[in-house]
């Protein structure tokens, strides 16, 4: 039979098969309580992330070299150099749905890429060299990593437009644009 405790309110059995004791309607009502506000709290906490690439045309420079912060410098864009030159990647659904270096997850059938020294939000038209073929992405992730030739992973769907998905690495130049 059931006994309900003076101390602690709580109900309490006992018999052959077990002995256990469960807590008061306050104290689970309490514990629901506290719960339902830590998974509000933790919810406030998590914010969606909204990214807006801004046009990026020129950097203000802080060094005395006329570099920016990612000693990429301003005169090659104005001079007609392009950002980068070397070798493409690209990347697909293995990572999709993974956070890139940015915060945002990746999806393959969005115009992104990643670079390693162009800032977050930055677009970039990405030419083949052997092809000619182009395509505009907005940098949202840091690499390519392992191999110094390679300049730039883009997306699947950027690979697709670039007519890279069989050859899997091909030539390119990488210049920085002003938006999509």
């Amino acid at each position: 039979m059931g006994a309900v405790s003076a101390d602690t309110g709580a109900l309490s059995y006992t018999g052959a098969m077990y002995d256990r004791t469960f807590p008061s309607a306050h104290v689970r009502m309490s514990s629901s309580v506290l719960l339902g506000g830590l998974l509000l709290l933790m919810a406030g906490c998590a914010k969606q992330q909204s990214f807006r690439a801004p046009a990026v045309t020129t950097s203000t420079s802080n060094s005395a070299s006329g570099g920016d912060s990612y000693g990429l410098g301003t005169a090659k864009y104005a001079s007609g150099k392009p950002a980068s030159e070397g070798r493409a990647s690209w990347y697909g659904e293995k990572f999709a749905g993974k956070k890139t270096a940015n915060g945002e997850l990746f999806d393959p059938k969005a115009m992104t890429a990643a670079h390693r020294k162009l800032p977050f939000g930055t677009w970039v038209e990405v030419r083949r060299k052997d092809s000619g073929a182009t395509v505009r992405v907005r940098i949202n992730d840091r690499g390519p990593w392992g191999d110094d030739s390679k300049v730039i992973d883009v997306s699947y769907a950027a690979a697709e437009r670039l007519g890279m998905i069989f050859d899997g690495v091909v030539p390119v130049e990488v210049w920085v644009v002003s938006g999509p």
